[in-house]
């Protein structure tokens, strides 16, 4: 028999992943401040609505500002014994707050931000980065079989979110650094296959070279073939980037590569054309620029 469960945050992530909860045979009830809905997924005129009688109380929102907003709606009227799992992207402090706010309030609360992106919320194959106590990750860890295919259980609160950060930090430096790569081979005269035949099997293979590589029609089909119609946005990018420095400051930990990542993203994003392409499209700006 399937649970209850409220899913707060219908956007490109939250809506695949609430429709594959409701075909997986629970009982799916949503809500969105923009009023999109999701296929099976019963629409809810509040948030309050979508939370009242939950086993299971599911967001997916843009930072942690509106995650305590929310929580601090959700929570009072969720019933003890229940389960709140954020899913969002959000600072290590806010998880935090919102898992003690949770805890006082007799509900279990796991911090779950994800890795795979929007085919991987489509698919169902998700990574979950997951931390809070370990009944409430167990309580937690069916749906995410269903919406994933891997879930890692961290640590305390915060710990979920200190993975994603950490995670996403590496993949923007990475990613610089493939794109600066091939840039620099065209202006050598290096054949890009060449190039990712060499790369992908030597020391300097990564993720961002082999399964998602920013050169069009090299290696394994990615955004770079389309367009750089986003998988994962540039502006999503420098967002955990923001994080990742935000966490750090707060840490004391000395990280110059994130810094400067978040610099050249922020430099794409704001100033430049980034907004809405692929954050692998950095390589298309690479290329216009010489040595400065």
């Amino acid at each position: 028999m399937g649970s209850t469960i409220g899913f707060i945050g219908l956007g490109n992530m939250g809506a695949p992943m609430a429709a594959n909860l409701a075909q997986a045979g629970h009982d799916v009830r949503g809500y969105d401040v923009a009023g999109t809905t999701a296929e099976g997924v019963a629409p809810c005129a509040s948030i309050e609505d979508a939370a009242k009688g939950a086993d299971f109380v599911i967001t997916m929102l843009p930072n942690g500002e509106i995650l305590r907003d929310v929580a601090a709606q959700l929570i009072p009227g969720m019933s003890k014994g229940a389960t709140l799992i954020d899913c969002s992207t959000v600072d290590v402090e806010s998880a935090r707050s919102v898992a003690a706010d949770a805890g006082a309030a007799g509900i279990g609360f796991v911090d779950a931000p994800v890795s795979g992106g929007i085919g991987g919320a489509a698919a169902g194959t998700l990574t979950f980065m997951a931390g809070g106590d370990d009944a409430s990750f167990a309580a937690a860890a069916p749906l995410f079989d269903v919406m994933g295919q891997k879930a890692v259980h961290c640590g305390a609160a915060g710990a979920g979110q200190a993975a994603k950060i950490c995670n996403n930090m590496i993949l923007g430096i990475t990613m610089i650094g493939t794109c600066e790569a091939f840039a620099l081979a065209d202006k050598l005269g290096l054949d890009r296959q060449k190039m990712f035949d060499v790369v992908s099997t030597s020391s300097g293979y990564s993720w961002s070279m082999n399964a998602y590589c920013p050169a069009p029609g090299v290696g394994p089909t990615s955004p770079a073939d389309n367009g750089y119609v986003p998988g994962f946005a540039a502006e999503l990018m420098l967002k955990d980037l923001g994080l990742s420095q935000q966490a750090a400051e707060a840490a004391d930990a000395d990280t110059p590569m994130g810094a400067l990542a978040r610099a050249l993203y922020a430099q794409f994003v704001e100033n430049e054309d980034g907004l809405g392409k692929d954050f692998s499209a950095m390589l298309p700006r690479l290329m216009q620029r010489g040595r400065s």
